[in-house]
């Protein structure tokens, strides 16, 4: 166990900024939520600093409070919902505002937006790179039931991302059936 002080605190933030906020913007597509979901990652991680094991990695132990207060939030706020209306789409968002995403990035964003929490961490950890058995350790999870679940979710994206990309039977030309 190691006891942060604030300076090393802030330090940890700043190294793992792009973590968080990627794990925000998988689950809050709008902008004020995320801010609120970035604050209470903040704070739940400076609530268990005391309790971090320096013989695991930090993103580790990041990823795993960030998944955790992100679905926690989202879960509250699709309770919500249905009495507010959303002026933002629901698609995830990049996190590099200056660059545009191509047409096949956003419509991969939006088929992993659709998948369901334990999904969309994930792939989230899978896109990061991460191992089998670190994504096991931050989801709790065996890391065989890792491996199942990349392959059934690679099937499912596949088949979203193909489905979306066909068009639709009303925009085929005159004279085909």
């Amino acid at each position: 166990m190691l006891s942060m002080d604030i300076s090393q605190f802030t330090n940890l933030l700043r190294r793992h900024t792009g973590l968080i906020h990627k794990v925000a913007y998988a689950y809050c597509p709008n902008a004020t939520d995320r801010d609120d979901v970035i604050q209470e990652i903040a704070i739940q991680l400076w609530r268990s600093r005391d309790r971090y094991d320096v013989r695991f990695k930090e993103t580790t132990w990041i990823y795993r409070i960030a998944i955790n207060v992100a679905i926690s939030f989202h879960r509250r706020e699709r309770r919500h919902s249905d009495r507010r209306v959303s002026l933002e789409g629901s698609a995830i968002t990049i996190a590099v505002p200056s660059v545009e995403p191509s047409q096949d990035v956003e419509l991969l964003m939006r088929c992993i937006d659709d998948l369901g929490e334990l999904d969309k961490a994930l792939v989230l950890l899978y896109l990061d790179g991460y191992d089998h058995a670190s994504i096991a350790d931050v989801l709790g999870i065996t890391v065989s039931n890792v491996g199942t679940k990349l392959q059934r979710i690679k099937n499912k994206l596949h088949a979203a991302f193909e489905r979306r990309l066909q068009p639709n039977e009303t925009e085929k030309p005159h004279g085909t059936r």
